[in-house]
C-alpha cells in the first residue's frame, strides 16, 4: 500500500512547487507592472549621476536615491562636517565614525541597508564553512526603505528620513557629558545641498539637522546662541570598496604599526582564532622589487586652507617630513603635500586631509581616518587640528623666556617655538593616520621619534636665561623611518615575513632603537622608567633636576615683563601655571624608575634581553630627587611673585580650568599651588601596582628598595623634618597631611595587595607613635598634630569611610602641553 501511495504523493508535492513558482512569477509580474519606472517618478528632479545616483526634488526638499540592484558591497560611514565647538563633548568639526562594509538587499518592497559582521568571519572557499560563520554572529540592519521604483538594475528610494537622522549619535554623547538631553527635529532639519555630490568612485550626502532639548548644560549655555536648538551638519559618505590586489601584511608588535583585528573561524585548530593585519595605505611601485621606484598613485596630503599662516606653511612643512620616511623605505615621490582645493569638499573620501578646527576650549588634536574593514587598507586618512593648541604652545614660551619690557610685541623667540610645535604635531597626527601609533620611549633614546608626545628642551644659557632655540626637534625621526619600513617596505622574495621582521628588529634594537606604546605609557602604575608621555631625556631623573633648575629660573624672573602694555596684572594668574607645574610631566617620568622594570616587547626566538629591574641605586636616586619636589621651599611661590598677583578686575574672569583655585576667594591662595603640585607626586610615589612591586622586587632582591624603605624615607623628608614658623611650615603641614592622607588610601584601596596594606599601616602607626610624643611650642603646629592624629583613629575605626585629611582643589589643565582626546581613551586613533 505504501509502495503505490508514494509516487502519487511526490506527484503532487511537484506539482505544487510548479503551480507555486507559476503564483510568484505572475505576482512578480504584476508587482513590476505596478511599481513606476525611475524616470517616470523622478521626473522634473536634479539629478547627480555617480557611483549612487541620487535625485533632488526642489519641490518637496527630498533627496531620492537609485541604488544598483546587485547587492555587492561598498563602504559607509557618517561624519560630522560642522561641528559643535566643545573640546569637552568632542563634536568636532570633521569627526569621523567606524566605516561598516554595506550592502543593499531588495525583499519584497523593502530595500534593507544591512552592514557585515567582518571582526568574525571564514577564510575557507568552502561556501558552508562561510555560511556557518555568518549565521553564528549577527549582522545590522542600519535603515530599511520603502521600493519607489525600478529601472535598468537600479532601485528607487527617497532616502530623505535616512539622511536626516542623528548618524554618529549626536544625542549620546551630549548625554553623556551631562550637557542635557536632545534629539533631532524634522521640521528644523534638511539637505545641504551645496556639500551633495556624487562622483564615479563615492557619493557624499550632507545635511542640517537640528537638535532641540531642555536644560542645556554649562558647555552648550557657553557656545549655542539658543542652546535649545544645537544646528549641526552631518555628512553621508557612500564609497566603493578598494579592488583586490592590497597586499596585506601580518601585524607585528614590535614593528610600531597599529593592526586590524578580526577572528577567523577556519584557521586550524592548532592555529590562533585571532588575526592581526597592520593598517596601512596601498602603495604599488611601478618598478616592483627592493629598488627603489616611483609609485603608480602617491598618497597625497592637503592641508585646510583655512588655516592661517604662519600656521599654514607650518602644517605643509611638517606634514611633508613623512615624504624622507617613505624614500628611505624605497618609494620615489610617495609621499605629497598639497592645499586643499577651494572646491573640494573636506569629506571627499577621495582627499587625505589635515583640517584646522576651532574650539572654545583647548584640546586634543587626533588622527585617525577610514579604512577597510576586510584588508586593514588605509582609505582616507584624516587629521584634526585644535586651533588653540597653538596659542597654548605660545603661552608657554612666554611665560618662561618673554620679555615685554625691552623686546618688540612680536617677540619672536616665542613664535618660533610656536611654530616649531605646530610642525611637529602635523607631523605626529598625520604618522598616525599612516598607520603608526605612539611610541613613547623615543624621547629616551635621542628625539627618534614624532610619535612621542614632546615637551619643550629647554636649557640654561651662558648668561643665565632659558633658550627655547631647542625646544622640538625638526624633521622626521629615525624610529619613524623604521616604522614607515616595516609596514611600507618590500619584502625580499623567497623570504618568510616573519624571518624578515625578525632581522629588521635586530637592525633597529642595535642601532639603539626601540618600540613601547600606550599601555606601557600611559597608566599611573606603569613601571618602565624610560617610558612616558611629555618628558625628556635619556635619564629621567637626570632630566628632572634640570627642570627643576629651568622651573626656579623662570620663578626667579617671573612678573609683570611677562605682559604686553595694558594688560591686567592678573593675567600673571595664566602665566604661572605652566611655569609652577613645569616638572609635572618629569615627575611622573621619574617615578617610574621606584619600583621600575626595564623590558621590550619579545617574540619567540627573536634573542630580546628578559625584563630587568631598576638597580637599587637608580631607584634611591630617583626616590631622593622626587622627594625634594616635596621640599616647601621648591613648592613656595616666592613672594615677589605673590605681591605681584591682585584680584581680577571687572571683565576679566578667568577659565577655572587655566589657573589655580583658591580657598581664599578674590584673593591669590599662596598655598593651595604647593598642595596641587604635592598631591601630584605622592599620587605617583604611593601608587597600589608601584607599592605592590616594591614588595615583590624586595622579596627575589633583598637588596632592593622595599615599601617599608620607600615611606620611610618619605617620613624623613616631610613628616620628621622640625617645622619653623611662617609660610615653608604652612606648606609643610599641608604636605604632611597629604602624605597621611596618600597613605590610607593606599590601606584602604581594595586594590591593593594584602602584604602593601600591611606595611603601610604598620609604617602609619609608627608615625602615630611618633605624633604622640612630639610637644610642638607653635599652636599651629600643636593644631596639626591633634587633628592629624583624630583622623587617624576616625581611619582605624573605620577604613571604609571616605576619608580625607587633605583633599587638594583640581589641578589646572594639563595635558597635552597644547591640551587634550580624543574620542576618549585613545584620542589620536579614529578608524
Amino acid at each position: 500500500m505504501n509502495a503505490t501511495r508514494y509516487p502519487i504523493g511526490l506527484g503532487f508535492l511537484i506539482g505544487c512547487c510548479f503551480y507555486f513558482q507559476a503564483a510568484v512569477a505572475q505576482d512578480w509580474s504584476a508587482r513590476s507592472q505596478s511599481i513606476p519606472s525611475i524616470s517616470a517618478v523622478t521626473e522634473g528632479m536634479e539629478k547627480k549621476p555617480g557611483f549612487i545616483d541620487l535625485y533632488w526634488d526642489e519641490k518637496t526638499g527630498n533627496l531620492w536615491m537609485a541604488v544598483p540592484d546587485d547587492e555587492q558591497e561598498l563602504l559607509y560611514y557618517p561624519s560630522l562636517a560642522a561641528g559643535l565647538g566643545s573640546n569637552d563633548i568632542g563634536l568636532d568639526r570633521g569627526r569621523l565614525s567606524p566605516s561598516q562594509v554595506v550592502r543593499f538587499k531588495a525583499i519584497g518592497s523593502k530595500l534593507l541597508m544591512e552592514a557585515e559582521n567582518y571582526t568574525f568571519r571564514a577564510s575557507a572557499t568552502n561556501p558552508l564553512e562561510q555560511r556557518a560563520v555568518a549565521e553564528s554572529f549577527a549582522s545590522s540592519v542600519l535603515w530599511g526603505f520603502k521600493i519607489l521604483a525600478r529601472e535598468d538594475h537600479r532601485i528607487l528610494v527617497d532616502a530623505t528620513d535616512f539622511f536626516l537622522q542623528d548618524a554618529i549619535g549626536v544625542a549620546n554623547s551630549i548625554k553623556r557629558a551631562g550637557q542635557g538631553s536632545y534629539k533631532t527635529d524634522p521640521s528644523r532639519s534638511a539637505i545641504y545641498l551645496s556639500r551633495t555630490k556624487s562622483f564615479p568612485e563615492n557619493t557624499e550626502v550632507e545635511a542640517s539637522i537640528t537638535f532641540t532639548g531642555d536644560q542645556p548644560g554649562n558647555y552648550i549655555r557657553e557656545i549655542v546662541p539658543d542652546p535649545k536648538a544645537i544646528h549641526l551638519r552631518i555628512h553621508h559618505s557612500f564609497v566603493r570598496l578598494p579592488p583586490e590586489g592590497f597586499e596585506i601584511r601580518t601585524f607585528d608588535p614590535r614593528a610600531g604599526v597599529n593592526a586590524l583585528t578580526y577572528f577567523d573561524y577556519s584557521s586550524k585548530v592548532d592555529q590562533n582564532l585571532e588575526k592581526k593585519i597592520m593598517r596601512r595605505h596601498r602603495l604599488v611601485k611601478k618598478n616592483p622589487g627592493l629598488a627603489p621606484s616611483e609609485v603608480e598613485k602617491p598618497v597625497v596630503y592637503y592641508i585646510d586652507p583655512g588655516t592661517p599662516e604662519p600656521i599654514r606653511s607650518a602644517l605643509m612643512e611638517g606634514t611633508s617630513w613623512w615624504a624622507e620616511a617613505f624614500e628611505a623605505a624605497g618609494f620615489i615621490n610617495a609621499f605629497q603635500v598639497k592645499l586643499l582645493p577651494e572646491d573640494a569638499d573636506p569629506m571627499d573620501v577621495r582627499y587625505h586631509l589635515v583640517q584646522w578646527v576651532h574650539r572654545s576650549s583647548r584640546g586634543w588634536s587626533y588622527g585617525g581616518g577610514v579604512t577597510d574593514p576586510r584588508t586593514g587598507e588605509i582609505i582616507k586618512g584624516k587629521v584634526t587640528l585644535g586651533s588653540l593648541r597653538v596659542r597654548q604652545d605660545y603661552l608657554i614660551a612666554q611665560a618662561l623666556a618673554a620679555d615685554f619690557d625691552t623686546s618688540l610685541p612680536e617677540h619672536q623667540a616665542l613664535m618660533d617655538l610656536a611654530l616649531a610645535r605646530m610642525r611637529q604635531l602635523a607631523a605626529h597626527e598625520v604618522g598616525h593616520t599612516l598607520g603608526l601609533p605612539h611610541n613613547y620611549i623615543a624621547s629616551a633614546k635621542g628625539r627618534t621619534s614624532v610619535m612621542d608626545y614632546p615637551h619643550p628642551t629647554l636649557t640654561l644659557s651662558a648668561d643665565g636665561s632659558i633658550d627655547l632655540s631647542n625646544a622640538y626637534a625638526e624633521g622626521i625621526g629615525s624610529w619613524d623611518k623604521v616604522a614607515i619600513k616595516m609596514a611600507y617596505a618590500t619584502l625580499p622574495e623567497n623570504r618568510n615575513e616573519q624571518e624578515v621582521f625578525d632581522q629588521w628588529v635586530r637592525e633597529y634594537r642595535e642601532n639603539g632603537l626601540d618600540f613601547l606604546s600606550d599601555q606601557d605609557a600611559r597608566p599611573v602604575g606603569s613601571a618602565h622608567p624610560e617610558t612616558h608621555l611629555w618628558d625628556n631625556g635619556a635619564n629621567p631623573v637626570e632630566e628632572l633636576k634640570n627642570v627643576l633648575n629651568i622651573r626656579a629660573k623662570a620663578l626667579e624672573g617671573f612678573g609683570p615683563k611677562l605682559l604686553p602694555k595694558g594688560m591686567p596684572l592678573a593675567q600673571l594668574e595664566e602665566l604661572l601655571v605652566p611655569v609652577y607645574l613645569l616638572h609635572r610631566y618629569q615627575v611622573e617620568a621619574a617615578a617610574k624608575a621606584i619600583g621600575g622594570v626595564r623590558y621590550g616587547y619579545a617574540l619567540k626566538g627573536d634573542n630580546s634581553k628578559g625584563h630587568q629591574t631598576v638597580p637599587r641605586e637608580d631607584q634611591l636616586n630617583a626616590l631622593d630627587q622626587l622627594l625634594q619636589t616635596l621640599d616647601p621651599q621648591t613648592l613656595a611661590i616666592p613672594e615677589h611673585i605673590l605681591a605681584q598677583l591682585p584680584p581680577r578686575p571687572f571683565g576679566y574672569n578667568p577659565d577655572p580650568r587655566e589657573v589655580f583655585r583658591r580657598h581664599t576667594g578674590p584673593v591669590f591662595d599662596p598655598i593651595a599651588p604647593a598642595e596641587i603640585a604635592a598631591h601630584h607626586t605622592l599620587t605617583m610615589l604611593l601608587h597600589p601596582e608601584r607599592a605592590a612591586r616594591l614588595i615583590s622586587q624586595r622579596a627575589l632582591e633583598p637588596q632592593q628598595v622595599g615599601l617599608e624603605e620607600c615611606i620611610e624615607k618619605i617620613f624623613q623628608r616631610t613628616w620628621y623634618v622640625p617645622a619653623t614658623p611662617g609660610y615653608f611650615s604652612e606648606i609643610k603641614r599641608s604636605v604632611d597631611k597629604l602624605v597621611l592622607q596618600h597613605l590610607t588610601e593606599l590601606a584602604a584601596n581594595t586594590s591593593t595587595s594584602p602584604q602593601v596594606k600591611a606595611v603601610t599601616l604598620a609604617k602609619m602607626e609608627e608615625l602615630k607613635n611618633w605624633m604622640r610624643k612630639q610637644v610642638p611650642n607653635e599652636f599651629a603646629q600643636k593644631a596639626h598634630l591633634v587633628f592629624c592624629l583624630n583622623q587617624l583613629e576616625r581611619f582605624e575605626q573605620n577604613p571604609s569611610e571616605k576619608f580625607r585629611l587633605l583633599e587638594p582643589l583640581p589641578a589646572p589643565a594639563g595635558a597635552p602641553i597644547g591640551q587634550l582626546a580624543a574620542y576618549g581613551a585613545e584620542p589620536c586613533l579614529v578608524y
